[in-house]
């Protein structure tokens, strides 16, 4: 592992930042600790390498809230132009398909 930033998913939609944080800083110093809202997932930073490996040893299928947490590295955020169609939403068709009128195109 080369980075100090964790996802940890199958979290409880009741687990706070705090909650998160005061699991993850018995296994190192976490730098800052996340939780992307209704999402049931968030993420951990801890101060280096070393520690974040040893959290994600100890923590990684553990069960933590009634939940069997999946720890793993965080890995970056995909740019809006790398997602299909421009990660706008709806997955429909992009232009093309039936058009109005008589002048379909199949």
């Amino acid at each position: 592992m080369q980075v100090s930033k964790l996802y940890v998913g199958n979290l409880s939609y009741s687990v706070t930042n705090d909650q998160l944080k005061q699991l993850f800083s018995e296994h190192g110093e976490v730098k800052e600790a996340r939780i992307i809202d209704g999402k049931g997932f968030g993420f951990i930073e801890m101060s280096n390498t070393t520690e974040a490996e040893k959290a994600k040893e100890a923590l990684d299928g553990s069960e933590f809230e009634g939940r069997n947490l999946k720890v793993d590295e965080a890995r970056p955020p995909k740019s809006r132009s790398d997602r299909p169609y421009g990660g706008g939403g709806g997955g429909g068709r992009q232009s093309g398909g039936f058009q109005r009128g008589n002048n379909r195109r199949y």
